[in-house]
């Protein structure tokens, strides 16, 4: 039994979102080499699922074992996890870095109103508080008065990203209770790889251009990385640490906590974002940033 150490799994959580929040940018220029979407998503899959498969068969392997009553909700899962990783690439194409990872950080809001009205959990009042901040945050942030400024596609991906990581949570949630989280997420990817298989077959991928130089893009323009130098940071350092590194801040600390503290992911990509490509919020969408934040924190605990 391991002694819970709160400090640890505060640090633990703040690592992870730092390396969630650089590879927002280094997906974004990976994305500017000609990689669509769907191909990022999938080599992201993929990775994940041997570094994943490989941490279970190391501690705990037959943690990978699955019965056939399991196959409908990790199937479900790789689903959910396919879509919102999709949508937040098309998006961060689109936009700036910070306005598509708040807009889809609304999803603890959604994973709160399912809970209270289709799973009619008991959540706090302070629902509606969240609710009514966060979408004051995003009316500013996106600045709706200057008539669709802002990517009308983008947006919309937002919105999808939004939605499906709202789905994973909540079927994550169910899922964990009959598994450890770290095969659960092997499954996950697996079944997420799988669907962009079929949806962007391998055949098709741009295999030509892993082997190219790349500008890092912004403040960096001068400086070239081979893309498939990028794409192992965004798998190793950008997916697997990060997720263990979360995973194992859940033994020191509850997952809300976890989550409130996860918000730092947005504030971190904004400060990476201006930082290497020159991204930036106007103070009127800082201030929507803050009051977004602070509805987020507010759904984190309203369960």
């Amino acid at each position: 039994m391991v002694q819970p150490r709160p400090a640890l799994g505060y640090v633990m959580v703040a690592v992870a979102a730092t390396f969630f929040a650089v590879n927002g940018t280094v997906s974004k220029v990976i994305l500017g080499s000609g990689i669509g979407s769907g191909e990022l998503t999938e080599v992201r899959c993929a990775g994940a699922v041997v570094g994943l498969a490989l941490i279970a068969a190391v501690t705990r392997p037959s943690s990978l074992r699955a019965r056939l009553g399991d196959l409908p909700l990790l199937v479900a899962l790789g689903i959910a996890l396919a879509l919102v990783q999709w949508s937040y690439f098309f998006a961060i194409h689109r936009l700036d870095i910070g306005i598509a990872l708040l807009i889809q950080y609304v999803a603890p809001i959604l994973v709160a109103f399912w809970a209270r009205f289709v799973f009619h959990e008991p959540v706090r009042r302070r629902i509606w508080a969240a609710l009514a901040l966060s979408l004051a945050g995003l009316t500013l942030i996106v600045e709706i008065w200057h008539g669709g400024r802002l990517s009308g596609a983008g947006v919309a991906a937002c919105i999808v990203a939004a939605i499906t990581y709202a789905a994973y949570v909540l079927i994550a949630e169910r899922a964990v209770r009959r598994r450890d989280p770290i095969s659960l997420s092997a499954w996950g990817f697996l079944f997420a790889m799988l669907f962009w298989t079929f949806a962007a077959p391998w055949w098709n991928f741009p295999g030509s251009r892993i082997d190219d130089d790349v500008s890092l893009l912004g403040n960096l323009a001068s400086s070239h990385l081979p893309v498939w130098l990028l794409m192992l940071w965004m798998v190793v350092l950008g997916t697997i640490v990060p997720f263990a590194l979360v995973v194992g801040a859940l033994r020191h600390i509850s997952a809300t906590r976890a989550g409130i503290t996860a918000m730092l992911e947005p504030v971190v990509a904004i400060v990476v974002a201006w930082a290497w490509l020159g991204e930036s919020l106007a103070p009127v969408q800082l201030s929507g940033a803050a009051l977004t934040l602070v509805g987020i924190g507010l759904a984190q605990t309203a369960r």
